[in-house]
């Protein structure tokens, strides 16, 4: 009776949290795999199963050819700029300073502000002619772009706000990491004559790695569902120039109603993400150890 007991008492405390689980992540994914196997527009009751068919169209497509580059040139240009500036932001800020602690919070007020309302301010800044980037601009002699609607121009704007928001979260990680590193190690380097360099190289980024790793995954990961900002900024133009994977599913879902090549680009983007963590962490696993 125990032993019936002892079972019962395991498979509750593992099935309770496995609930949740399911209900948000396994069922919505094998409801998503089918769907991709069908021909639905998501609002006729009818459909017809055209199997690997959704797959081949979007693999083919021109248009996930240009999504599939935009999401890893936005990925490459946010995470590592996020990850160097948060590191960068939290050296600074770790130095006993008058108003440090309102300096950490200022630098990450940006993290907790909703992007949609930051995508929003930021349209204005990049305005053409009163914006305050241009201005800033002509008053140092520099080119005046059209930020937004032009395609050389618009990604590297999303790109820049989103470093600018994520900055300071990097930034908090850092600092955690930072205090927990022992003040003798630095002691023991200024005996040997290391400069702040060779600090930097041989005391402090070895001793962070595993946040930079974490902070690189979970960056890389968000830049694959980057949506807001490109949605409020762009709308994915000029000419597809902003247009990610997660945009390209949104509009192929509810702008062109083909449910059964969206979810072909949900799963496909579930794949990438699956596939880019798992490399990160089997690049990483001497890096961490450094």
């Amino acid at each position: 009776m125990n032993k019936v007991k002892k079972r019962l008492t395991i498979a509750l405390f593992v099935g309770i949290p496995l609930i949740p689980l399911l209900t948000f992540w396994f069922i919505p994914m094998i409801v998503s795999v089918w769907l991709s196997s069908t021909d639905w527009d998501y609002i006729s009751p009818d459909f017809s199963y055209v199997m690997l068919d959704n797959y081949k169209q979007v693999l083919t497509s021109s248009d996930f050819h240009q999504a599939l580059w935009n999401t890893v040139f936005f990925g490459f240009w946010t995470v590592l700029p996020t990850v160097a500036l948060g590191l960068g932001l939290a050296l600074i800020v770790r130095k006993q300073m008058v108003g440090q602690t309102f300096f950490k919070g200022l630098l990450f007020t940006p993290w907790i502000t909703p992007m949609v309302a930051v995508s929003i301010v930021w349209s204005w800044i990049y305005e053409p002619t009163i914006g305050l980037f241009n201005q800033i601009l002509g008053f140092l002699h520099l080119p005046q772009p059209q930020w937004l609607t032009d395609p050389e121009y618009a990604m590297w704007a999303i790109i820049i706000v989103t470093i600018w928001k994520n900055a300071g979260w990097a930034m908090l990680f850092y600092l955690d990491a930072l205090s927990k590193i022992p003040d003798e190690l630095y002691q023991v380097g200024d005996l040997e004559g290391a400069n702040a360099w060779h600090r930097l190289r041989h005391i402090t980024l070895p001793l962070i790695s595993p946040t930079t790793l974490f902070l690189v995954v979970l960056s890389a990961i968000d830049s694959i569902q980057a949506y807001d900002q490109i949605q409020v900024m762009t709308q994915g133009g000029p000419a597809g120039s902003t247009r990610t994977l997660l945009y390209l599913y949104y509009q192929l879902a509810f702008e062109q109603f083909n449910m059964g090549e969206a979810t072909a680009v949900a799963t496909l983007i579930v794949l990438l993400t699956a596939l880019l963590a798992f490399i990160l962490f089997f690049v990483s696993k001497r890096w961490v150890h450094y």
